[in-house]
């Protein structure tokens, strides 16, 4: 029998296209396809799409009143229990759009927040989740509570009288939410330091960090596992992966690497998660090199690349080496030509095509000149295996009347025990 998957909610999305909007915040065809496959991604159906050319948004509703008078009734046609907008609304949009529409109403920010809430597996991916919902919801209080302080009078404006003792619930909540952003960050920043004492382990083994970023659905994690066998689940859907996954990575002989997986990068992405996730994408400016990996495929991968390319730049790491890896080059029709050039690899992750080219062109790129070595140690030297287990990796130790050690040594490791190298 076929499992048949549940359907969350069944929705309407909406888009407003406007000169006076900026590139990056107007809706297109393009950006309200991608919001329907996140829809998809949070378990819901998409059952309408209403893009709306409009000279500038309406303050109050956004899209204007005979737009809504129109979304509602595509709504109850479709029987659609959401409405999801591909532009970001304020506080008050939300609340009058909620009321006018008659069903739950959420912008792009707050679908994204909710696939993270569901996707996050470790304790870092939710605490840095559970940092950027209050830190969404917080603006978002004074429209929540509007209703109170009319009936409270708080606003100043109420009749005489009516102005009640104490905080009001908005007061409350506000207090309430700045305790835990506060206590969020705290632990946070504990995540940090346990990740720079590894970083700094790694840098004192000389183990070079190779960071892959892309868009979401790129193809990080299949190539993770094309190369590592890591075990990863890669499905063909967005935000898959929120969690970094680390893997070691044996490039060839003398060459191990750490290989990490990052968070999909998107359009539109909320400033909040940016922020939030600092601490995973943080990982990016202490790489040795950055693998960026693009879906060739995709008829959008231009636009796509570009988000990648500011999100690098806006999290410091602009300046560092970088491959840029054109993924499911199975899926090009034939005759089209891929990109080429000295730091372009064409691969595919699926089938492996390319892959032993990517690791070539890594070790190029990495190999600082570490040689497989047999050392033969005199009894008294035998504080230098202390220093090749600390600076080296160590494969093979033998005591005969020598201690002989079969070790990958990088330059400074062989100068220092040079005199006792076998030949």
């Amino acid at each position: 029998m076929q499992e048949t998957k549940e359907i969350r909610d069944k929705v309407v999305l909406v888009g407003l296209n406007s000169p006076v909007l900026k590139k990056e915040e107007t809706a297109t065809e393009d950006t309200l396809d991608e919001l329907s496959a996140l829809v998809e991604t949070a378990g819901g159906e998409t059952v309408g799409i209403v893009l709306q050319n409009r000279n500038a948004p309406d303050p109050r509703t956004f899209i204007g009143e005979g737009k809504c008078a129109e979304v509602k009734l595509y709504c109850e046609n479709t029987e659609a229990t959401m409405v999801i907008f591909d532009n970001d609304l304020s506080p008050s949009q939300l609340r009058v759009l909620t009321e006018l529409l008659g069903v739950q109403v959420l912008d792009r920010c707050g679908l994204i927040l909710d696939i993270f809430a569901q996707r996050a597996r470790t304790r870092e991916g939710r605490l840095q989740v559970e940092l950027a919902q209050y830190q969404y919801l917080l603006p978002r209080l004074t429209g929540m509570w509007t209703h109170l302080e009319r009936q409270a009078g708080t606003s100043g404006s109420g009749p005489i009288g009516s102005k009640g003792p104490g905080e009001t619930q908005l007061e409350t909540d506000r207090r309430h939410i700045h305790r835990k952003i506060d206590k969020l960050r705290e632990d946070l920043e504990d995540v940090r330091r346990v990740r720079n004492t590894q970083r700094r382990q790694r840098q004192k083994n000389e183990v070079p960090v190779v960071a892959l970023v892309g868009y979401t659905n790129a193809g990080k994690s299949t190539l993770l596992n094309q190369l590592t066998g890591a075990g990863i689940p890669a499905n063909n859907r967005l935000f898959d992966t929120l969690d970094t996954t680390s893997r070691l990575l044996a490039v060839n002989d003398t060459l191990n690497v750490v290989l990490s997986d990052t968070v999909g990068f998107i359009r539109k992405l909320p400033h909040q998660l940016v922020e939030a996730f600092k601490a995973t994408l943080e990982e990016l400016e202490y790489a040795d090199l950055l693998l960026h990996v693009i879906d060739v495929s995709s008829p959008d991968w231009q636009t796509q690349a570009q988000v990648v390319e500011k999100l690098i730049l806006e999290l410091g790491a602009g300046e560092l080496p970088r491959i840029d890896v054109f993924n499911k080059s199975d899926r090009v029709a034939a005759g089209d030509i891929l990109p080429h050039g000295e730091d372009i690899c064409s691969i595919s992750a699926k089938t492996g095509e390319g892959v032993d080219k990517l690791l070539d062109m890594i070790a190029r790129r990495l190999d600082k000149g570490s040689r497989r070595v047999t050392l033969h140690l005199p009894y008294d030297q035998g504080g230098l295996l202390d220093t090749l287990y600390k600076e080296a990796r160590v494969e093979a130790v033998e005591y005969g009347e020598t201690i002989d050690v079969t070790a990958v040594c990088g330059p400074r490791t062989l100068g220092r025990v040079a005199a006792f190298i076998d030949g």
